[in-house]
């Protein structure tokens, strides 16, 4: 698997600067909504997305202090949806740790999200460029699309792989889309450049979330959520899409009669695990994960070679690598 630090190589310096803005930019003098935050800041992932903003703009240029600035507004907009999200899918980890939501209660949770979703939109006030702030906002709208799309296909039970396409367009490939296309912009890439960004980062996105979903079918799999908790949650995602159209009727009926009953008791939660399995649904996912990291590939070639872009190239290759 590559590297983090080799990835982070070309931008080591703005990375760091990253860090210590997003940490500054969430302070209160709430004592409860301090306290929140600290959980927030000692939970934080691995900052693909704004190692993305930072990668993009040196790829095209140099990293400006728009670009430091849409890094942290990123970030602060992914860290509200995940609050809100942990909130819906009454999730109590990540990361191996305990949500906002499980050591706090609902209410907090959904009052700290919208004060780090403020503290975002005043962030992308203050890049001065309307170009950026009408991506984020139109961002923001996708998120939670995305978001209600999936209960809705998770409440009514569709199984249609053109409907998962859609939910991971909306809820990840956008935003991994929105990240390089602004990155771009911030250094003053030319419309050609942003757009293939822009693209990159699509690509890119629908690699990540694929990924994220292989995860869950995988018990061993050191991810810090419980596997099997999309599915326990009603979400079918690629591996059992692919196992339901292939796998024998009788057993796919079967399947689709615990989806649609909603009866996730753990061992039926074990038997879809192994139906998709059984059936090649983890083969087919990274089949289809692996077609989108090319053409990510495919698209990256064309920007000037550089130290940036071959970190891109390592970052593509990372996320389909990870094992968490």
């Amino acid at each position: 698997m590559k590297d983090r630090s080799k990835i982070e190589q070309p931008v080591a310096v703005e990375f760091q600067r990253f860090n210590d803005e997003f940490a500054a930019s969430l302070r209160s003098e709430t004592n409860r909504l301090q306290s929140a935050i600290d959980q927030i800041l000692n939970a934080s992932g691995k900052h693909v997305r704004p190692l993305l903003v930072l990668l993009a703009a040196k790829a095209c240029g140099q990293v400006t202090d728009n670009t430091i600035n849409s890094a942290v507004l990123l970030e602060l907009l992914h860290t509200a949806t995940l609050i809100h999200d942990d909130v819906i899918d009454e999730t109590k980890q990540r990361r191996g740790v305990p949500s906002l939501n499980a050591i706090f209660d609902n209410r907090i949770s959904v009052l700290v999200g919208d004060y780090v979703l403020s503290t975002a939109l005043i962030r992308s006030i203050q890049t001065g460029n309307l170009q950026i702030i009408g991506i984020v906002s139109n961002l923001g709208r996708d998120l939670s699309e995305g978001e209600i799309k999936q209960l809705e296909t998770a409440e009514e039970s569709i199984i249609d792989e053109s409907c998962y396409m859609q939910v991971i367009r909306k809820k990840t490939a956008m935003l991994l889309s929105a990240c390089a296309e602004i990155g771009a912009i911030s250094a003053g890439a030319s419309g050609e450049m942003v757009e293939k960004c822009r693209e990159f980062g699509e690509y890119l996105g629908y690699c990540f979330q694929i990924k994220d979903d292989i995860f869950d079918y995988f018990k061993e799999a050191n991810i810090g959520k419980p596997t099997g908790n999309d599915i326990r949650e009603g979400k079918v995602t690629l591996p059992l899409l692919h196992a339901l159209q292939t796998g024998k009727r009788e057993e796919a009926e079967h399947c689709l009669h615990i989806i649609k009953e909603k009866d996730f008791t753990t061992e039926n939660i074990d038997l879809l695990i192994d139906f998709a399995k059984a059936n090649g649904g983890i083969e087919y996912a990274e089949q289809r994960m692996q077609v989108y990291h090319d053409k990510a590939v495919e698209v990256l070639m064309t920007l000037p070679e550089s130290e940036a872009r071959e970190g891109l190239l390592s970052l593509a290759d990372y996320i389909v690598e990870r094992r968490k």
